[in-house]
């Protein structure tokens, strides 16, 4: 039989204020030696100079850097800084937790992912994605062994950015039918316990959509337990496919045509309303769920044109070819995309 490694973090806490024991969670973790902090300009005053001194507290020495630029320059400088004996703690949004993700892979020593925000699952999954101009690669590294994931900061951050996040999850629905499909026709590996959790996890949030409000620390909570469900249905893949399909390709697609592309769960989620359409599926539940927690459902909402719009969807068979999806091996037309934008309302 083939075996293959499933990568989960050890210990998980979610709440407000669980900042403040940062350091008795890394000595119960072991990683009481040295801790290399990852954080952004922004997120070391609004958390990581919180979790710096509860673990100087611990009597832990601690390095710090900011990163200001996301890249593979960035996580080779990073790599560069850890010694033997070092453990990396990354402390922000979605960038400098990747960057944190492949430094410490690199290296091969643990991590602990300490979200600011909860725009996208990547706080917990495998996999990092690193974006250069005009391309965005994802990588392979490795969970974290810990998530410490401060709801009250969370509630605090921009509602944009959990907005964001709602729509990241809610684009399961489509990744998994592409799965689904690629499965039947292409005969790729299919996981049904993967695929479950993750369109649990969508449910999660369309059927809580009332409950999803701004600087509500019960709302940061559940869209960060939720986004961690859906990092460990990827976990169990192996691979991105439970919650990354036709409708992430329009999103990698937004961020080759935009010098300024929105953030990726906004256009994952408009992406979801195209391709739930492409299925017959219920599209207007899905945009009416993406409205209730915030999201744009339309060109105008995400501060596109229609060109662009039309141009990602025509673009999107592209951008992972070898990952079959509803958009098949030839994408659709210019026509055929011009009708589907405007029928779902995305275009006017």
């Amino acid at each position: 039989m083939n075996t293959r490694k499933i990568q989960m973090p050890r210990e998980v806490y979610i709440g407000p204020d669980v900042i403040y024991e940062t350091g008795e969670i890394c000595m119960d973790l072991h990683l009481d030696n040295k801790v290399l902090v990852l954080t952004g300009p922004n997120t070391y005053d609004i958390a990581a100079k919180h979790a710096i001194e509860s673990l100087e507290n611990q009597d832990i020495e601690v390095d710090v850097k900011i990163v200001e630029k996301v890249s593979y320059d960035s996580v080779e400088e990073v790599s560069e800084m850890i010694t033997p004996g070092t453990n990396v703690l990354g402390v922000g949004g979605g960038k400098v937790i990747d960057v944190a993700k492949l430094a410490s892979y690199d290296k091969n020593v643990f991590f602990v992912s300490m979200p600011t925000t909860a725009s996208h699952d990547g706080i917990v999954s495998p996999l990092a994605s690193i974006k250069n101009p005009k391309t965005s690669t994802s990588a392979k590294a490795h969970a974290p062994i810990a998530v410490i994931a401060d709801s009250k900061i969370i509630a605090n951050s921009p509602f944009r950015l959990l907005s964001a996040g709602c729509a990241d999850l809610i684009s399961n629905f489509t990744a998994i039918k592409d799965w689904q499909l690629a499965h039947r026709l292409k005969n790729e590996s299919y996981s049904e316990s993967a695929a479950s959790l993750s369109i649990m996890s969508a449910k999660m949030i369309t059927d809580n959509v009332d409950s999803i409000k701004p600087g509500l620390e019960e709302s940061a909570r559940l869209v960060v337990k939720t986004l961690f469900s859906s990092g460990m249905a990827i976990s169990i893949a192996g691979s991105s496919r439970p919650a990354s399909g036709s409708e992430h390709t329009f999103s990698h697609a937004l961020d080759k045509i935009l010098d300024k592309p929105c953030l990726h769960g906004e256009q994952c989620g408009v992406g979801t309303i195209l391709m739930m359409y492409l299925y017959g599926g219920d599209w207007k539940f899905i945009k009416d769920s993406l409205k209730a927690v915030g999201a744009p459902t339309s060109a105008k909402e995400l501060g596109i044109s229609d060109e662009n719009v039309i141009d990602a969807l025509t673009m999107a068979h592209t951008i992972r070819p070898e990952r079959y999806t509803i958009l098949g091996d030839n994408g659709i037309s210019e026509d055929a995309a011009y009708e589907l934008a405007l029928k779902t309302g995305v275009i006017k």
